[in-house]
């Protein structure tokens, strides 16, 4: 098939599926519009990286590391000021947010507060401003009349945009969605995104969400809206599982895979959600003593087809870890890959790594062990919060888990706890709340499952 005939018919099925969502689901408001973009930008390439590729603006837009592009920083500022424009129209009540997320408000502070003790604290103000929208996005779809309606419609969308378009790419337009790999100069698959773990890393949270939304149409009663809900999954599910196969992310599919269990186990009826984080505490314990009994960590790196290394990610942490001088407070907020530090790492690491590739490091180079222990405080907190809301809205509270596991095991290999990252955006999504809600998270077709009848759905949970 000719490229430009195949990007016609993917952006006919495109299209086709946006409108189908919209005749189905048409009473959510036209700010989710701000979210979804700010997705698909933090999920595939900066504003100025896709002009740049299609010719607009050859080069892109000037910008050195730490300062970034001037377009892209306009492009950031203009959805954070949007959607805050929209949360005031909204009447958005801070003290509610305070009350709700109070670990949230704490980071945010100390992020804030660590700006003060960086090398390069205009650069460090900047990149604190653009986290702001992480916030500011989830807070949008949380504050519409349906929430949990409203996040099934901005994943749909984006992957509706992201999973066609990356086929589209690998196939038709390899010169922007394939390249090779840095260490074994092997050709690898990215789609429309930067690198494989980032083709990777959508495919996990697609691929998650899908299955939830599969295994909750399941329980819908039989009507059209079940069958085309259960087509749409599996055949989103079907496009997750090829590209992921393209991408060989191991990291990203063993967190699908983590994510996909989360689901299935707690839908088995036969854990008890009152005695959930004894579960977790007695797993966790459970691997220690295989690991350290059977060394099952180190068996199954191997399977994924990596060293124990990581890549020799281990020992990136290592060196990062040793040329800290305030262990305490760290560098300064996301201030670490900077300066003087950025050139030691680089003189020794080839590939010139920009992040720990360990999320709980990063933020340990960047905010401290002070920063450390507010991030566990806020992973605490809103396990907490899910666990609560296990029961009270069962399939909510099972979407949130799901993403708290996978985005907890991800971040082993990857900091992205930081950033404008995808998965950042995930986490203040599943952590924020707003007010006590207890809706449905299903269409009209399926109101006999609402929030209301999940407890007796789910006996064998209470």
């Amino acid at each position: 098939m000719p490229p430009f005939l195949a990007l016609l018919l993917t952006g006919a099925f495109i299209t086709f599926l946006f409108a189908w969502e919209a005749r189905r689901n048409g009473g959510f408001s036209r700010a989710l519009w701000l979210p979804l973009v700010w997705m698909l930008i933090t999920g595939s390439r900066f504003v100025s990286q896709w002009l740049a590729i299609w010719g607009v603006l050859p080069g892109g837009v000037g910008g050195s590391a730490g300062e970034g592009s001037p377009l892209d920083a306009l492009v950031f500022l203009g959805l954070i000021l949007t959607g805050l424009w929209v949360l005031r129209k909204r009447r958005l009540k801070l003290r509610v947010i305070f009350r709700d997320n109070t670990w949230l408000v704490v980071f945010f502070v100390y992020c804030f507060l660590a700006v003060l003790w960086s090398d390069f604290p205009f650069v460090a103000a900047k990149r604190w401003i653009k986290i702001l929208g992480h916030p500011v996005m989830a807070l949008i779809i949380l504050t519409e009349p349906d929430p949990e309606g409203a996040i099934r419609a901005v994943l749909k969308r984006m992957a509706f945009v992201f999973l066609p378009a990356s086929i589209l790419l690998i196939k038709y337009y390899p010169h922007i969605g394939r390249g090779f790999d840095m260490w074994s100069g092997d050709p690898t698959n990215h789609g429309a995104h930067l690198n494989k773990n980032e083709l990777g890393y959508v495919c996990m949270i697609t691929g998650v969400f899908f299955a939830w939304n599969l295994l909750l149409a399941l329980r819908w009663r039989r009507s059209k809206e079940r069958r085309d809900e259960l087509a749409l999954s599996v055949g989103f599910l079907a496009m997750v599982a090829w590209l992921t196969h393209m991408a060989k992310s191991s990291t990203s599919l063993a967190c699908l895979m983590i994510g996909v269990a989360v689901l299935l186990v707690l839908g088995s009826g036969t854990v008890k959600l009152r005695h959930l984080g004894s579960y977790i505490i007695g797993g966790v314990l459970l691997f220690l003593l295989l690991d350290t009994t059977f060394g099952i960590y180190a068996k199954g790196v191997a399977l994924l087809g990596r060293d124990p290394t990581l890549t020799d990610r281990t020992e990136v942490w290592a060196d990062a870890i040793s040329i800290v001088k305030d262990p305490f407070l760290g560098a300064g907020f996301e201030s670490f890959w900077l300066g003087e530090r950025l050139q030691k790492m680089w003189e020794k690491w080839w590939w010139q790594p920009n992040q720990a590739h360990n999320g709980y490091i990063e933020v340990y180079l960047n905010l401290g062990l002070a920063g450390v222990a507010i991030l566990l405080g806020w992973i605490v907190s809103t396990f907490l919060k899910i666990k609560k809301s296990l029961l009270v809205s069962f399939e909510y509270g099972r979407f949130r888990l799901a993403f708290l596991f996978v985005v907890l095991a991800y971040n082993y290999t990857e900091a992205t706890f930081k950033g404008v990252s995808l998965v950042w955006t995930i986490f203040h999504l599943i952590s924020i709340d707003y007010g006590r809600r207890a809706r449905s998270a299903s269409p009209p077709a399926a109101q006999n499952y609402s929030a209301s009848n999940y407890g007796d759905a789910y006996p064998n949970h209470r």
